[in-house]
């Protein structure tokens, strides 16, 4: 089973979602705009708590 993360990019103090991609997904996602993504040990969709890519690979 594939692990899923919200892809989001930051507006100030809003995140505007992106959509829902595996892990992998998001490490291959461009480098602007800048996205974070939620934390993968939380339901995606359902946190609020979101790392950059660096935090988000080496938690992998």
């Amino acid at each position: 089973m594939h692990k899923i993360v919200e892809a989001v990019v930051r507006k100030g103090d809003e995140f505007v979602p992106v959509g829902l991609v595996s892990i992998r997904q998001a490490l291959e996602m461009p480098e602007k705009p800048p996205f974070e993504f939620s934390h993968p040990a939380y339901e995606a969709g359902k946190t609020n708590i979101f790392v950059n890519r660096e935090t988000l690979s080496k938690l992998m």
